[in-house]
């Protein structure tokens, strides 16, 4: 298992630069955007598709880096009601699909992306609950969509041989695990999880029996390494549903944190534990959000406690068991 990197907070230095520190940091893998909300800093979509030449540059930059290529980052809504903003989305998408591709790397991690309620609504609709009956319908709406879409993209990432890793989150139809299985279900294999523990954390939901139960369905494409702190006093007063800015702190229910600043190192052990229980052998890519620190400090500290996580060798002989 792989300690990684999503590259964007270090998206002020050059690629060579970025993979320089990375490198003296220990970093094993590099997660890098290439479009949609992450951008495209470190790897310009449509400069590297089908360039030969340019593809052979990445590769020999990571190689004098010891460095591998994860997966490559493309967030957006390919489900958005505006058409020319779904369609931006879906090129990025399929673009960055051949792009892996053409670049011998796995994954594409994104988001499910977020239809309107409704044919004739104009703004993404996040359905919550059931009732009022016409929130079910919306939901039963959505569905329909994303299966339309889903399954034409899934057919897309086959072709290539390249998973998608969809990224559980608010504010997107796939924001938990269950949603997670319901989309791969109605589409292939080739669609699974970048899991990220963060959205999961404020939800309440167990991050390692989440990850068990994915892990059933051999269901994890991708891992990012990012913590969450619930404050207490905040969310036993107005809940985790919080709409506060990220940067108003003492008032948010809950923060991104550095890994081991949400959850302890004993924690973070269970995690990788618990992935290798299921067979997960890929990168742990850290993702930095955490407003109380800077990116440089936030991926130190984060490297530091996986370091200690993270298995060295694979299991040996249970000669105990004999």
């Amino acid at each position: 298992m792989d300690i990684g990197v999503l590259t964007v907070p270090l998206g002020g230095q050059s690629l060579d630069e970025a993979l320089a520190y990375l490198s003296d940091l220990g970093v094993d893998a590099v997660e890098l955007g290439c479009g949609g909300f992450p951008g495209d800093d470190h790897l310009d979509r449509q400069a590297y598709l089908d360039n030969e030449e340019k593809q052979a540059e990445l590769q020999a930059l990571l190689d004098d880096h010891d460095l591998r290529v994860s997966a490559l980052a493309t967030h957006n809504n390919p489900l958005h009601p505006d058409d020319e903003r779904a369609a931006e989305a879906d090129t990025e998408l399929r673009e960055a699909i051949r792009l892996a591709d053409q670049l011998d790397v796995n994954t594409v991690t994104g988001f499910s992306g977020l239809p309107a309620g409704g044919p004739d609504d104009k703004v993404p609709n996040w359905i919550t609950a059931p009732w009022p009956t016409e929130h079910a319908d919306a939901h039963e709406y959505q569905w329909r969509v994303a299966d339309e879409y889903w399954s034409d993209l899934a057919a897309h990432a086959g072709a290539h041989d390249v998973d998608v890793g969809i990224e559980m989150h608010p504010n997107m139809l796939v924001y938990e695990p269950r949603g997670l299985l319901e989309l791969r279900e109605r589409t292939n294999d080739r669609i699974g999880a970048n899991f990220d523990p963060s959205h999961l954390y404020w939800q309440g939901i167990d991050v390692t029996e989440a990850i068990r139960l994915l892990g059933e369905h051999d269901a994890i494409h991708h891992f990012h390494a990012k913590d969450t702190k619930v404050y207490e006093s905040n969310a036993q007063e107005k809940g985790v549903l919080d709409t506060a800015p990220y940067t108003d702190e003492p008032d948010r229910s809950w923060l991104f944190r550095s890994i081991g600043y949400g959850h302890d190192e004993s924690h973070w052990k269970d995690v990788v534990s618990t992935l290798r229980m299921v067979g997960y052998d890929g990168a742990l890519s850290i993702e930095h959000e955490d407003s109380l620190t800077s990116a440089r400090e936030g991926l130190e500290k984060a490297v530091d406690v996986l370091d200690r996580a993270v298995f060295e060798t694979q299991p040996g002989d249970a000669y105990w068991a004999e």
